[in-house]
């Protein structure tokens, strides 16, 4: 009862921000042919907590992938509120041919206590769906943000949806063993207040950028310089 109640209350509480506004493509002027970034998911994808795609996790990201000197286009397909079974169905028919495509998933499924077992087999079908619509590229899996961290939860329901959080990212990182895929644990140390919105749940900012560094140092695909 206490852990519903909980639930019920952030609900209510949590400031609702909305996506990302402007365009959801873009261009990192660069040398030679541009190489091609996808990012694909939840609402961090979306945006939420940054005022453009250019300041959310995806444009960090391709200004990060761009700092060897190659032009980088970018592409978010991102939808507040999806699970990996709903950017599967409704999101991946959405991209764009790709270099690399990074999945940030797992809060939602998180909430609505997707058991390990089921969110491994639904970041399976998501892998083989991106692969089948845009051929064998790299795809690279963003850990699940640890919930230990989010300002906005009270105790003890924290405490279940950081457990649930650590268990479904255990299973999103045995994916790692496909060919062309990596899992990029999130570090906890990116989810310091400083690095969250106003709504306490979402990055701001600044949490998007740290996030993105984090993400380009371990990526698949490595975008060779322009000549």
């Amino acid at each position: 009862m206490v852990i519903l109640a909980q639930a019920l209350y952030v609900k209510r509480k949590t400031p609702r921000l909305p996506g990302a506004a402007g365009p959801t493509e873009g261009l990192v002027p660069g040398d030679g042919e541009p190489f091609r970034l996808a990012v694909l998911g939840e609402s961090t994808v979306d945006g939420v907590g940054a005022a453009t795609h250019e300041e959310a996790l995806t444009g960090c990201l391709a200004r990060e992938l761009a700092r060897g000197g190659r032009a980088v286009r970018w592409q978010a397909a991102g939808r507040t509120g999806a699970n990996a079974r709903v950017v599967r169905a409704e999101l991946v028919p959405l991209l764009r041919p790709a270099d690399l495509v990074v999945v940030a998933l797992g809060v939602n499924d998180t909430i609505e206590l997707r058991t390990a077992p089921a969110y491994r087999r639904d970041l399976l079908e998501l892998v083989v769906e991106i692969r089948r619509r845009l051929g064998p590229v790299d795809v690279l899996l963003a850990g699940v943000p640890p919930m230990s961290r989010f300002p906005a939860l009270p105790r003890p329901l924290r405490d279940v949806l950081a457990a649930r959080s650590t268990a479904l990212d255990k299973a999103a990182a045995t994916l790692a063993k496909l060919p062309g895929v990596r899992h990029v644990p999130m570090d906890p140390a990116l989810l310091d207040p400083a690095a969250f919105a106003s709504d306490n749940f979402h990055p701001g900012p600044a949490g998007y950028a740290r996030w993105a560094r984090h993400l380009s140092g371990v990526r698949v695909a490595e975008p060779p310089a322009g000549p």
